[in-house]
């Protein structure tokens, strides 16, 4: 391997953006070993760690940030030759809605590579819970929405994406505490209501410790020591602790992720963010 090909950066920056060669893997549709293995070969050419790794996660040397920002760079471009050559020019706004938890971890890669292939195209987005987007989607205020399927709501299906139980580390294992206190998102949350019901068929007691409608929020209690929450895996920062069958939490269902479209979405610049995203998130 003597240059760097744009099947190499486009690796380095599926490995940068998820923190692990897991959930880059699952982006790029290869094994995590086989991931880790291509980048191990990639750093004994160059001569140099990209990646600083530990149990769970992987973080950028200097060198590896350096390699980030030409491989974002490269494959932009790419994008948009691509575009220019095989694609007519689109010009447009489209409005999607997604939920915090989704919008943090599943979006960015997706619209950065739209935004380069298609910088005509005006994207908005609206940040609410998934229950609190349905009525926009009928009503036409949004084009797609990523959200957690729900009864009534048809879409192309994206992935079915674990829910996990996560605490702070380090400090006293407030997970052994009864009732458990939980964070959760509000009323109509799909998450909320499978880990509640977990909880209860495990006969395991509980207290709201806190509610609210913002991923943000939820973390800042668990980050505080004050309560475990229940929280889509891709939306688990890695300084956070995943819990499970070992620490007495019950297993969760995992949430299915859909793209719904609205009844004016058929159009080209919808279309195409569409195509994007079906292809970049399924797994």
């Amino acid at each position: 391997m003597k240059k760097l090909d744009l099947d190499v950066m486009e690796m380095i920056v599926a490995v940068a953006d998820a923190g692990s060669f897991a959930r880059a893997a699952e982006t790029l549709h290869r094994s995590p070993s086989a991931v880790s293995m291509q980048i191990k070969a990639i750093e004994d050419v160059l001569g140099k760690p990209l990646f600083t790794r530990t149990t769970r996660n992987v973080a950028l040397t200097e060198d590896g940030r350096t390699l980030l920002d030409y491989g974002r760079r490269m494959l932009a471009l790419r994008e948009e030759a691509w575009s220019v050559v095989v694609r007519p020019e689109i010009r447009g706004r489209v409005t999607i809605g997604v939920p915090d938890d989704y919008a943090s971890s599943l979006l960015p890669s997706v619209l950065r590579r739209f935004a380069a292939a298609h910088p005509r195209v005006e994207i908005r987005v609206i940040g609410l819970p998934s229950h609190a987007l349905i009525p926009l989607l009928k009503d036409n205020t949004l084009d797609l929405a990523c959200i957690t399927k729900a009864r009534g709501v048809t879409g192309d299906f994206i992935r079915h994406e674990p829910m996990v139980w996560v605490s702070a580390r380090g400090g006293r294992p407030i997970w052994r505490e009864r009732p458990l206190p939980i964070a959760v998102f509000a009323h109509g949350s799909a998450a909320r209501a499978g880990a509640i019901a977990a909880l209860q068929q495990a006969d395991i007691q509980y207290r709201m410790s806190y509610e609210s409608p913002s991923l943000l929020g939820l973390i800042s209690m668990v980050e505080a020591g004050l309560a475990v929450a229940p929280l889509a895996r891709c939306s688990v920062p890695a300084h956070l602790a995943v819990l499970g069958e070992s620490e007495g939490l019950p297993p969760l269902a995992p949430l299915e992720v859909v793209l719904a479209r609205s009844a004016k979405s058929a159009r080209l610049p919808c279309d195409f963010l569409a195509e994007q995203m079906l292809a970049d998130l399924k797994v």
